[in-house]
Order: C-alpha cells, then structure tokens, then sequence
C-alpha cells in the first residue's frame, strides 16, 4: 500500500503541467561526483523503505522528499534532516538537481507522474504495478526509448535470494523442463480501497512467474469474489502457457493466516519455497513421476521416485537495496533493466485480463 495522494494535485485537471524553465527550491549539492540523485515522491507505506536504501548506496545521492501529508513529511525530516522536503512534486520533476524520480504512490497516479518525470528528462523507477492500462505502459516505454531514459518497475522479489536461486536451479537445468508453477499469497488484509486484490497481491507472483517461465503466456482464466467493499478480495489465476505449462497464483485478503509459498514442479524435480521461513526458504525434493508401457491405457507403468530433500544456500540481502543499486548502476552505465518497463508491461496485460475474466465468471481471455 503507498501513500495517499491528492487527485488534484498528481492529475493535472487544472492543467497545470511541469516547466522546465522554472526555478525550483534550491537542492545544494552539485553532480560533481558522478553521483545518480533521487527524488521520492510518495513517503507513505513502501517510500519510507525506498528512501532508506537510497540513502544507504555509494552511488546515488537522495536529493527530496515529495508527498501530499505533511506528517508525513515531518517524519521524514526527522529522520533526514539533511534532505529537503515539499508537497510539490513539481519541485522534483523541474529541479535540474536531480536525476532520477521514484514514484511510490497509488498505482492510478504512476502514468501521470512517471510521464512528467519522462518529459522532464528524469529516469524513473515506479512501485509495482507499473500502470493502470496495457496503453498507458506503453506510452510510458516508448517516451522514455525516445528520451534515452530508463524505465525500472519495482518487482523486489526478483531481488531476492531465493527467487535468485530458483532461476539458477531453471537455467542449470536441476528442475528439468517446467511443469507447474503454483503460488500462493494469504492475509487478513490490507484492504486497499482504489484497487482488487489481483491488483495489490498478485503483481508480486505474476513478475515471479515472467521471470522464471520465460515464455509469453497465451491465456488467463480468473475466478473470485467479493466481499466487503465492493473489490475483489479473493482471486484464483490461472496462467497458460505453450508446452503444457500452468500458473496459478491465489491471493486472498481473508485468510485468518499468513501464506506465502509457491510450488514449483519440474521433470527432474520439485521444489518449494517458503518466503515465512526463516532459513530454509527454499526446499528441493528429488521426486517424480514417471510413465513406460503398452499401448492402451491400462498397459501404461507408473512409478514413482523419491529421493532425497536438500535446502540450497541462499544469498542474504535486502531485496530493495540490491534493485536500487541495480538502477543506479543501469542509469550510469546505459544498460537496460531486465525488469524494464516492457517486464512491468507483461504483468500489466495478465492483470487486465485477469480483470476482465473476473468479471465475465472466469471466461478464458486470450493474450
């Protein structure tokens, strides 16, 4: 959940739109150093957390602080004193002090901020998901391929050491070719009171899912209900893919328990990974099935084998800080992000369709 911003304010209706030739507040430092400087806008649930790593990398420096509560505000100059603060975003994006802007706000914000920062000559790196539309994500990339900017989507997980270690198990070829991919992420809350729980939960499992299966889905089938407040707050997806590969994500505002495990079935082997552990967040079972036999059904031989369960080491390190490192480094050495704004794209068109089958009772909906 991000901070809570002003439709007023972030969507322009007055028309009020960034100038490049005006005068920002004075942010003191110049780029002498080759340093990459941030502005943050958004200093509600997930900012507070981009801001502390921002400030903790080598190469980047955090130059301001954006967001419409000014408690919020107040908080964060308690904590950086040194960092300047404003309710105008239009501060950030003018400011030639300041290379790249963070947008962690609602997600019905990001095309609006994303594209001034764009306009303004900004890179941008933009909390999940990337956009409200297929349209609008790709508005956004082709701006910034016509800019020269770079474009990074939040998928922190891709970050982690387990999902790290997953794709390493895909690539060297120990989990054999893909069956299933089958996720699951419960909790009591957090409602969110702009978007379904697809929105909220499910981005985390579906940019999991893209960079693990690597093979452009073909179609998505949704079911869920809805509760309480009019949103979705219990969704199934299910994901197809060439070759006979499935994806099923559960995500669920009403669990009385927390869960967050993701079965993945191979050829050669299964695993499962646990993100609520504490050490041995992923478990490799050397276990499958195999068929041999006549030619009728009841010719065929089923056996099955069962071998040992072994936990493989895993990198510990703050998923956020190594992503943040990872944009800074890809803004200054002109590389571009694997988790770009065409990967936050993808995610963006399975969220749309997983919406619209939602509302069609579970229809199939072509991708």
């Amino acid at each position: 959940m991000a901070t809570q911003v002003d439709p007023v304010r972030y969507d322009h209706p007055s028309g009020r739109t960034p100038d490049k030739s005006r005068e920002s507040k004075s942010y003191t430092h110049q780029n002498r150093s080759g340093l990459v400087r941030f502005g943050v806008i958004g200093y509600g649930y997930w900012g507070p957390n981009v801001v502390r790593n921002l400030q903790s990398l080598e190469n980047s420096r955090l130059a301001a602080i954006c967001d419409q509560n000014s408690d919020a505000l107040l908080r964060a100059k308690r904590v950086y004193p040194s960092v300047e603060v404003t309710t105008d975003f239009l501060e950030l994006l003018n400011s030639p002090q300041i290379d790249a802007i963070a947008v962690v706000t609602p997600v019905w914000t990001h095309f609006d901020l994303a594209k001034a920062a764009l306009q303004n000559g900004k890179h941008v790196f933009v909390e999940k998901p990337f956009t409200s539309t297929p349209q609008q994500a790709e508005e956004l990339i082709e701006l910034a391929e016509r800019k020269k900017l770079k474009i990074m989507v939040d998928h922190t997980f891709l970050f982690t050491g387990a999902v790290r270690k997953i794709r390493q198990l895909i690539d060297d070829g120990t989990l054999g070719a893909l069956y299933y991919y089958d996720s699951t992420r419960l909790n009591l809350g957090l409602f969110q009171h702009d978007v379904n729980v697809v929105w909220d939960l499910a981005p985390h499992d579906l940019s999991v899912m893209d960079y693990l299966i690597q093979v452009k889905p073909e179609a998505v089938v949704a079911t869920g209900g809805r509760h309480l407040n009019g949103l979705a707050d219990i969704a199934f997806i299910t994901v197809y893919f060439p070759g006979n590969v499935i994806a099923h994500v559960n995500v669920n505002w009403l669990s009385p328990v927390k869960v967050r495990t993701t079965l993945i079935g191979g050829e050669k082997k299964m695993l499962v990974w646990n993100d609520l552990e504490a050490d041995e967040k992923i478990k490799v079972y050397d276990k499958g099935v195999q068929m041999t036999g006549g030619r009728g059904v009841y010719d065929l031989l089923v056996s099955y084998r069962s071998g040992d369960i072994w936990a493989p080491k895993i990198e510990q390190t703050e998923a956020l800080k190594a992503e943040l490192e990872y944009f800074v480094d890809c803004v200054s050495n002109d590389r571009t992000p694997f988790n770009d704004g065409v990967a936050g794209l993808r995610v963006v068109k399975i969220l749309e369709a997983a919406d619209q089958s939602l509302k069609e009772r579970g229809k199939a909906i072509q991708l």
